[in-house]
């Protein structure tokens, strides 16, 4: 796979490359998450939460939409009930590695491991082994791209955030955040869970989540998971 070695090893000689929006999305738009122009996908991190996720499946339920879930690992080790629920409401579910470790500070070795754990820990909890992975910070290496590789998962990004983890957002700050880098085909990363963020900020994200999906419907489009995205085929961009 020679394209991804040499993204891998542009990523490993720069890692934040790959969390810097403008430059992301010219150079790798698959990896940001453009999709159809047509429709956004809505991804949540760091959950599975009881104290939060619960909220925001209750809220996509009767909105009548779906989303992709990023899972971490260790919150499905204390969490399985809620992953599966997760997975049996419809939504898909997807990695976000074991712990929370950007992969910069981490071997290949440990890189590789955080994968398979969070990968084996999500399978086993709902059935499904996931297919797409997003580091976290937005920071891959070349040990991401590589780990990606054997373990069959599909990296990919975001093209619009809410900025709904620190302690100054408010579900307006959330919205008007997401909204001004928001283009149809564009990736939203939200959170539904506070365990790497300021406590209780995923309030303000749950109070944004009506004004975003009122957003899109405006707009046109249709708000759902990555897999209605129409970018499984990521690695006709980063080589195969």
């Amino acid at each position: 796979m020679a394209g991804l070695a040499a993204l891998g090893a542009f990523a490993q000689a720069a890692p934040m490359v790959t969390s810097l929006g403008p430059v992301r999305a010219a150079v790798f738009p698959r990896l940001t998450g453009l999709g159809r122009p047509g429709h956004v996908a809505l991804t949540f991190d760091d959950g599975p939460d009881p104290a939060s996720t619960p909220r925001f499946l209750d809220a996509l339920d009767e909105a009548g939409v779906r989303a992709t879930f990023f899972l971490l690992g260790r919150m499905v080790q204390r969490a399985p009930a809620l992953a599966r629920r997760i997975s049996d409401a419809g939504h898909e579910v997807a990695l976000h590695g074991w712990g929370h470790r950007a992969h910069i500070a981490l071997t290949p070795a440990q890189t590789l491991r955080d994968l398979r754990q969070g990968r084996d820990e999500v399978a086993s909890a709902t059935g499904r082994a996931p297919y797409w992975y997003r580091p976290p910070y937005g920071v891959a290496t070349a040990a991401t791209f590589s780990a990606c590789r054997k373990l069959g998962l599909r990296p990919v990004l975001w093209s619009a955030w809410g900025r709904d983890w620190t302690a100054t957002a408010t579900p307006e700050s959330v919205f008007h955040t997401v909204a001004r880098d928001l283009r149809g085909g564009g990736t939203i990363l939200l959170h539904d869970s506070d365990c790497t963020s300021k406590p209780e900020s995923w309030r303000s994200t749950l109070g944004a989540l009506p004004l975003l999906l009122e957003h899109c419907a405006e707009q046109g489009w249709k708000a759902g998971p990555l897999r209605e995205h129409g970018i499984a085929d990521a690695d006709a961009e980063i080589g195969s």
